[in-house]
């Protein structure tokens, strides 16, 4: 029989950098996009096959940012491997993470690959012993009031299909909801005889005063639940405090997708008085990609029965599915919480917020161009929605790859034929301008 040699990540790393001629080219795992030649090769040197050891410098020596505008910045950047040359912008859709949570992934399939039974248990203790308590803490969260999930949409089914609601209960929703909220409510109508209603929610919103007024006008003495976007995929931010108060004081449960808000800005769950929150780690969290959770408040616990538990009392773990785990993927997420702890959440709300009010001054300058993201209290610091006159915006989207290399998204919805900007930390106004000048160029195709 012959033997297999299977390539270490260092020769892996090596390899690639040699068949790029020292040039990366094409996206790569572990290595390449805004690293220079030189850079790479340092650090395919640095790499090994081991586990642990990182190719990547220590996050404890990446600089904080103090500022919008501070040369750090470039040192975030730096962490960031997308193909040189693209700008991405759509991370609202899906987010990118740094190289080191890419490696932390492959090193986690290289230890449940060379010994799976210690790499599993290894893994395990890592998401048990770091990643639970990192959520907890980054989110203001006890550990037992927070479950793993693979992202927002499967929170958000886990939340609604566990609350516990009767035939001819009605359940408040919004007309903003993303797909991913709106069906699993439609479930309960079908199969559970639940009432479902939409609230009429403006785009962009009015006031905090306008979205409390508009759940008030429609509650009745069936109501039982309301449920909301911290932020809508169209970025407009809700009242989340105000309304989740506003539930308590009527004996509603609060329900909220977060998946939006999550690594936008500081969240603190406790703080802001929900009953559940269903989020994504992998869109402006920096998480690999199928990572997520549920939380739901241990006060609240009385008003949930999880699908996969008989009864009886329950702690977060246990809102989720049962069974094998993707480990590697939900132990990388030490990584990703990591180094947003070091860069600070906060400073990412005030960069990502110095990007999005560039690009929307740039836009104003430009004929036709209807800005929909509201005032900064309603509307995420990160999203842009903005309409372009003769400009489709499905078509915008791959024009804008062609044109610019950069990625963007569309917001066909809310009445809006809109286009969707959600710029990260490591975007820049060079790429911004960029942008801009694709999108008057794709106008006049």
């Amino acid at each position: 029989m012959t033997s297999i040699n299977h390539p270490s990540r260092r020769d892996f790393l090596s390899q690639a950098a040699a068949a790029g001629g020292g040039a990366v080219t094409v996206p790569r795992l572990l290595a390449g996009g805004m690293l220079s030649a030189a850079g790479l090769a340092a650090g395919c040197e640095s790499a090994t096959s081991r586990p642990g050891q990182s190719s990547w410098p220590d996050l404890a020596t990446l600089p904080i940012p103090t500022g919008p505008t501070d040369d750090a910045w470039a040192a975030v950047r730096a962490h960031f491997i997308l193909q040189p040359g693209t700008a991405y912008m759509n991370n609202a859709s899906l987010g990118m993470p740094p190289g080191v949570v890419a490696e932390a992934v492959a090193d986690g399939y290289l230890a449940i690959s060379t010994e799976p039974l210690h790499g599993k248990h290894d893994l395990q203790d890592r998401i048990a012993q770091t990643v639970m308590p990192s959520l907890a803490q980054t989110f203001g969260a006890d550990i037992s009031e927070i479950s793993l999930t693979r992202n927002a949409t499967e929170a958000l089914h886990l939340q609604t299909l566990s609350l516990d609601l009767s035939p001819g209960d009605e359940v408040l929703i919004t007309t903003h909801e993303h797909p991913a909220g709106h069906r699993p409510w439609m479930v309960r109508a079908a199969r559970h005889g639940v009432t479902v209603r939409e609230v009429f929610i403006p785009s962009p919103l009015v006031s905090v005063e306008d979205v409390i007024s508009r759940f008030e006008a429609e509650i009745t003495n069936r109501t039982r639940a309301i449920a909301f976007c911290h932020v809508t995929r169209g970025g407009h931010r809700y009242p989340v405090r105000e309304l989740c108060t506003f539930a308590r004081e009527r004996g509603l449960v609060s329900l909220v997708d977060g998946a939006q808000a999550v690594g936008q800005f500081p969240v603190d769950l406790h703080e802001l008085g929900c009953d559940a929150y269903s989020a994504s780690m992998h869109k402006w969290m920096f998480g690999p990609v199928g990572t997520g959770f549920l939380y739901v408040r241990s006060g609240a616990r009385d008003g949930f029965s999880p699908a996969f538990e008989p009864g009886g009392a329950v702690t977060g773990a246990e809102y989720a599915p049962p069974g094998t785990a993707d480990f590697p993927v939900r132990a990388a997420l030490a990584t990703s919480l990591a180094f947003v702890e070091r860069i600070r959440l906060a400073n990412v709300e005030v960069r990502c917020r110095h990007l999005s009010d560039y690009l929307k001054g740039r836009l104003a300058k430009l004929d036709g161009c209807t800005l929909l993201s509201g005032p900064e209290h309603l509307s995420a610091p990160g999203s842009t929605i903005f309409e372009l006159a003769g400009l489709d915006a499905v078509a915008s989207v791959p024009r804008l790859e062609e044109l610019a290399r950069t990625h963007i998204d569309e917001h066909q919805r809310d009445g809006h034929d809109a286009i969707r900007v959600s710029t990260h930390v490591y975007n820049t106004k060079s790429e911004i301008d960029r942008l801009v000048d694709g999108l008057e160029a794709a106008r006049g195709l």
